[in-house]
């Protein structure tokens, strides 16, 4: 079991290690250092990188619908299939029958209710059917990044930034403890696949030796814990901007943040930058390598992408149709593909890995949901510690592997056919060449 001045490592300073050095600090621990590749935080690998995240407590599980107690639109539109709909209808019950939700929520049956609480639609809104839940609605997820990374600093916690000093590229293991306690990495090179975790090696050739390492890798957990890839696939969804001027977007100012579950969803424009973002809903792209495993394709969409697959931009250019028509044939900016990491059935992972001694922590599977759980996701890391184990069965380490099958579809909010990264690629040099 940890002690308060343990040495601890955590990898990643996405929404989940951030909210995990606040929680392991405000509970006493004072030997905390966050690796993290990106220059600054808020780290563009992170799924959080981004103006806004959804914050809501629907979901078709109840345990889910407590644990995100915190204006939100729901719909579908009248071409939409029956899956999308049986899902918002799930999703629906599972807040109406909840006491501190019910009475927020009202149900949607038409165009005419729709625009009573978004006057700014002006389109067709045909077939539009679903519910407004008053106490749900977004956060803004950069900002939210940057505050808890400044006040866990401010407080003690060590980060150390940057592609070579920060990015973890080997995990270290030994059954030596004298290469445990060692402070300058001397030990063998050689690291077993079992046995007590030690530390990280980064880019720089560094060791950076831990009491306890805790990866919060996101989508690129497998890449430094290959048998973490076995149950968790790296999947991204696409994300888009359309520029407003400063009338546009305080005409937009406080609609509710509206998701269409057949074609996307959509957040009131950023104040700032007044860009106002949307999503579309799918099942999204893995990248599967040789070995079975899916990560990010590191080059092969070298930044700026400024590029979505062309049936999400027809999902949301219908959806502008049917919502805000001034804006359907507007050019889209910022265009990039955000990553998480993906479970077959959308449960986390908080647990120690098996046979480490209770010297390494995964933390794994956000599945595109893991956001809204930041203010309490490092409070279950300290638990598991206080705990010694993981009681939550949902949420242990995972002994199947599931490489090689297609389950993307299988997840009730999930529309459509999942697809290849090098399928989007393909895709992209058509259009490139077409243009010529």
């Amino acid at each position: 079991m940890a002690r308060k001045d343990s040495s601890i490592l955590i990898l990643g300073a996405g929404a989940w290690g951030l909210s995990t050095a606040l929680h392991l600090i405000n509970s006493g621990y004072n030997n905390i250092t966050v690796l993290e590749r990106a220059e600054k935080v808020p780290s563009r690998y992170s799924a959080g990188w981004d103006l806004n995240k959804i914050v809501r407590a629907e979901y078709e599980d109840p345990f889910y619908t407590d644990l995100a107690l915190t204006g939100y639109v729901v719909a579908t539109t009248g071409r939409a299939p029956q899956k999308a709909i049986d899902h918002m209808e799930h999703a629906l019950s599972s807040i109406s029958s909840h006491p501190s939700f019910a009475p927020e929520i009202r149900r949607l049956n038409g165009p005419k209710d729709f625009r009573d609480h978004t006057w700014q639609y002006t389109g067709p809104l045909t077939g539009f059917r679903g519910y407004f839940n008053r106490i749900a609605g977004y956060a803004h997820s950069a900002d939210a990044l940057r505050g808890i990374w400044e006040h866990c600093a401010q407080r003690g916690v060590k980060f150390i930034l940057g592609e070579t000093a920060g990015k973890v590229v080997e995990m270290l293991y030994a059954y030596d403890a004298a290469f445990a306690s060692s402070s300058t990495g001397s030990g063998p090179q050689t690291v077993n696949a079992k046995g007590r975790c030690v530390g990280v090696k980064t880019a720089d050739g560094e060791r950076h030796l831990a009491d306890l390492t805790i990866c919060a890798l996101g989508a690129y957990g497998a890449s430094v814990m290959p048998s973490l890839g076995r149950f968790v696939v790296a999947r991204c969804w696409s994300v888009a901007h359309v520029q407003l001027t400063e009338v546009e977007s305080d005409y937009l100012r406080g609609i509710p943040t509206t998701n269409v579950r057949d074609l996307g969803f959509f957040f009131e424009p950023d104040p700032k930058t007044r860009l106002f973002k949307l999503c579309p809903l799918g099942t999204g792209y893995t990248n599967t390598t040789a070995d079975r495993v899916s990560l990010p394709p590191g080059d092969q969409l070298p930044p700026p992408q400024d590029y979505i697959p062309l049936e999400d931009e027809r999902k949301l250019r219908q959806l502008l149709r049917e919502t805000f028509p001034w804006m359907a044939e507007r050019a889209f900016v910022e265009q990039k593909l955000c990553w998480f990491a993906d479970t077959a059935d959308s449960e986390f992972c908080i647990d120690f890995v098996p046979e480490t001694n209770q010297s390494l922590i995964v933390l794994s599977g956000d599945s595109g949901h893991g956001f809204k759980m930041m203010p309490s996701f490092g409070k279950w890391v300290v638990d598991l510690l206080d705990h010694g184990r993981q009681n939550l069965a949902r949420w242990q380490w995972r002994h199947t592997d599931s490489r090689g099958q297609d389950w993307g579809t299988n997840v009730s909010w999930r529309i459509g056919t999942s697809r290849e990264i090098r399928d989007l690629i393909d895709d992209k040099a058509k259009v490139i060449k077409a243009r010529l």
